[in-house]
């Protein structure tokens, strides 16, 4: 099993460089730490006493692989959820924060495991999460996955800006559906055929 640390190293790698899209709500970004981020843990990379754009130009792999640990697994308790599915979790809640948790706290109350999809993980969402990965017998992170696909989806359902996010011009997958699929079997991967089916309503 994968460290807390190497997974850190892979969500580094898939989110990339330096980025400040108009369309993402979370402004200037770098290996996948907003500007949001840096302002609320106080970060001032520069030292100029005041944290921007520089102070996320200035940000290293290294330094968004402690900002993730800590802030993004450790603190959120994401280390007591159920082994299979905290990678998958780990990764969207860099993503796309608390609705990591959401989205689990919903998939585990369908499957008859009760928990409130506060975004929070306290006592009643482990039990639950520990309960409905025993009973998913290996399927959990499947379920999972193909939840947070269909949440991305949805969001760019209803916010054409981010529709790029999950398709490509080319035709095929968007980086949110490509990345919530690697946390997916295989053989529970959309089709590009399925993937433009979904997406034909966008124009």
């Amino acid at each position: 099993m994968k460290t807390v640390e190497q997974i850190a190293k892979e969500i580094v790698a898939r989110e990339g460089g330096y980025v400040n899209d108009p369309d993402d709500p979370g402004g200037a970004t770098n290996f996948g730490v907003t500007i949001d981020t840096l302002r609320r843990l106080g970060i001032d990379k520069t030292g100029d006493g005041r944290v921007d754009t520089g102070d996320v130009r200035a940000l290293t792999r290294a330094d968004a692989e402690r900002i993730f640990v800590e802030h993004y697994f450790r603190r959120p308790r994401l280390g007591e959820l159920p082994p299979s599915v905290q990678a998958s979790v780990f990764d969207m809640y860099v993503n796309a924060g608390a609705n990591a948790v959401k989205i689990l706290q919903q998939l585990v109350t369908r499957m008859g495991f009760p928990a409130v999809a506060d975004g929070v993980i306290g006592p009643r969402t482990i039990l639950a999460a520990r309960q409905a990965d025993a009973a998913a017998r290996g399927y959990l992170a499947d379920a999972y996955g193909i939840a947070r696909r269909n949440y991305y989806y949805a969001l760019a359902d209803a916010r054409p800006a981010s529709r790029k996010y999950a398709r490509t011009r080319a035709g095929g997958k968007g980086g949110w559906i490509t990345r919530a699929e690697e946390f997916i079997s295989e053989r529970y991967h959309l089709s590009a055929a399925e993937h433009q089916a979904r997406i034909a309503a966008w124009g």
